[in-house]
């Protein structure tokens, strides 16, 4: 019999360029706040899994190095690779194992310190996620084309300009501003966006999240545990979606949509009983994957928030802030908040617990009615796509 799995304990550290400290105490920094909010003792986890890309830092096996730093040892650890949506795959594959009865308590942790290289190495290694042989060797492509690719798309075929993209960007600036851990704690204008140099037009820097060192963690037990230990509060994962889609662009069907976010999206909805119909209404707040603004705009289309062409007038209203339609990216999103790509999927269900439990800072609080929240994580230029949701 399937069980009820939770979400007991969560954190993440402050992100940036954070060369105040090594590999291991930056992990340490969520794990421990993440176990004291938890109310439990570290005999009670029963496995760790590690969120990691990695190319870019000097350890090279890190679950088996945070392993022995956090005392976590003899129980078993594994390291997740899935690109951008590391952290995501790594909440599924704890998800399953709490889930079938294997295991009570697993801690994950995604981790990355991807200022140790170098902007152009981590451009190259970025861009080597994609397909490598045809994309990235014949045509040089790094992820600011890729997803110029899509910004062109969409602006020719509804009508969007660069102003509407910097929307985006002036949205989650202005939450990242209000968040004490958030890579950008700095508010943007429309000009000072317009004004910012194009790294791949019509994607300025304003447009593109920064590389980011960061670290976070999640705790998650069974139903069991949680009756039983008394742990109180506990936010429920309601289902998880995922899908995948083909390495090569050419391949697909259009540049106006992740197929794989439609299709994890569809899967989630499902499993949870969610009307598709009622999105708006259903959920208090979300977290899009915004590696770029037009990533934003995408993914609120994707996801069936709205309807397909509108995404970019909707975010034009305002109506993606709190008060407005739907709240997306109270967080600052990767945009502000920052994107350690392994740690970004954990840090987005870590966003939305606290959101869910009144826990962030208030200006940046969304009105919680229904107990509901989403998480969408993006691995590659659409090839992974995780959708999580959560409920009180």
């Amino acid at each position: 019999m399937e069980r009820k799995v939770g979400i007991i304990g969560v954190a993440y550290s402050k992100f940036g360029v954070r060369n105040d400290v090594n590999f291991n105490e930056l992990a340490y920094e969520s794990f421990k706040e993440a176990i004291n909010s938890s109310n439990i003792d570290l005999k009670d986890i029963s496995f760790l899994i590690v969120s990691n890309v990695g190319v870019w830092s000097s350890e090279p096996l890190p679950a088996v190095s945070l392993g022995e730093y956090l005392g976590l040892i003899g129980i078993g650890t594994l390291r997740v690779e899935a690109a951008c949506a590391s952290g995501s795959a790594a909440i599924k594959i704890a998800y399953d194992m709490i889930k079938s009865g294997e295991h009570e308590v697993i801690a994950v942790i995604g981790i990355e310190k991807m200022n140790e290289s170098t902007t152009p190495i981590v451009v190259e290694m970025i861009g080597r996620a994609g397909n490598y042989f045809w994309e990235f060797e014949n045509f040089g492509l790094t992820f600011p084309g890729y997803y110029a690719l899509y910004a062109t798309a969409y602006m020719n075929k509804y009508g969007a300009k660069e102003e509407d993209l910097c929307e985006v960007a002036i949205k989650n600036h202005y939450y990242g501003a209000r968040n004490p851990k958030a890579h950008f704690q700095k508010e943007v204008t429309l000009e000072e966006c317009m004004n910012s140099r194009y790294v791949a037009w019509p994607l300025k820097l304003y447009d593109c999240s920064p590389i980011s060192d960061g670290s976070a963690t999640v705790i998650l037990a069974s139903e069991d545990f949680i009756r039983k230990s008394g742990v109180k509060e506990p936010i429920w994962i309601r289902s998880i979606g995922a899908s995948n889609d083909t390495s090569n662009l050419s391949k697909r069907e259009n540049f106006l949509s992740l197929k794989a976010t439609v299709e994890a999206a569809d899967k989630a909805y499902k499993k949870a009983n969610i009307d598709k119909d009622k999105l708006t209404k259903i959920f208090d707040v979300i977290e899009v994957h915004d590696c770029f603004t037009i990533a934003e705009i995408l993914a609120c289309e994707d996801l069936g928030l709205f309807k397909r062409g509108e995404g970019y007038k909707i975010i034009r209203e305002k109506q993606t802030y709190i008060g407005g339609m739907i709240p997306v990216n109270l967080s600052g999103g990767l945009k502000a908040k920052g994107h350690p790509l392994g740690a970004t999927g954990i840090s987005m269900l870590v966003e939305l617990v606290k959101q869910l439990k009144y826990e962030v800072e208030k200006q940046r609080q969304a009105d919680i009615k229904n107990g509901l929240a989403l998480a969408h994580n993006v691995g590659g230029t659409g090839h992974y796509a995780y959708v999580t949701i959560l409920s009180r």
